[in-house]
């Protein structure tokens, strides 16, 4: 970082290194444009990356791989344009639909499972997969509801492939034994609402706003 102490220090001894010399007030005007000017780059280069980008330049981001805001926040829309890049990239195979939407949460691939429900035991279904565990923390963290998900999980797959009940898995539970259990992650919350556990859902198409995904 620029500071007024770097530049004295490259003048030649036949100048007066101190501050509050009339040198020091001079260069220490120049120092607070060139701060200025530094903090300006700085924030370019860093807006370069989705998740340092805001605003304008955000949609600036997006119009390069072909995808729109909508009503989306920054947060959201930080989401469709990794989904869209990866979605590009997506050969549609089972590993990559995973792939792509652990970089879409910024979740762990382990974290997620798809099965294929062409031979599901009770309800087989050719062409069709089911996201059968995804931790719904991930999606509450995006800031998208499971219908709005649920989206990009369909333009994720392959043309033709069908996207059947996605479970969005939580961490409550009861305690397993008779004797009294508290448990900070999975029981209920307590008044100040800071432990406990939390419900999963299954995704079911909803009125919520709509995405251009």
């Amino acid at each position: 970082m620029i500071t007024l102490e770097t530049i004295m220090q490259r003048l030649t001894d036949v100048f007066v290194k101190d501050p509050i010399s009339n040198t020091g007030k001079l260069l220490g005007i120049l120092t607070e444009q060139l701060q200025a000017l530094e903090e300006t780059q700085n924030r370019v280069r860093s807006w370069r990356d989705i998740d340092q980008a805001q605003g304008a330049t955000l949609d600036r981001i997006g119009t390069n791989v072909a995808q729109a805001r909508g009503v989306a926040t920054d947060e959201v829309y930080r989401i469709l344009i990794k989904s869209k890049i990866a979605r590009n990239l997506s050969t549609g195979d089972i590993n990559t639909i995973i792939r792509v939407l652990s970089t879409a949460l910024a979740c762990p691939p382990s974290d997620i499972e798809i099965r294929e429900l062409w031979n599901d035991p009770i309800n087989p279904e050719p062409a069709a997969i089911s996201v059968i565990r995804l931790p719904i923390r991930f999606v509450n963290a995006a800031g998208m509801s499971p219908s709005q998900f649920g989206r990009i999980v369909q333009r994720t797959v392959a043309a033709g492939v069908h996207v059947g009940a996605i479970e969005l898995t939580g961490t409550f539970q009861f305690a397993g034994g008779t004797e009294t259990e508290i448990s900070p992650t999975a029981g209920f919350s307590n008044d100040s609402g800071l432990i406990g556990g939390y419900f999963g859902a299954v995704y079911s198409p909803g009125d919520d706003a709509d995405l251009p995904i």
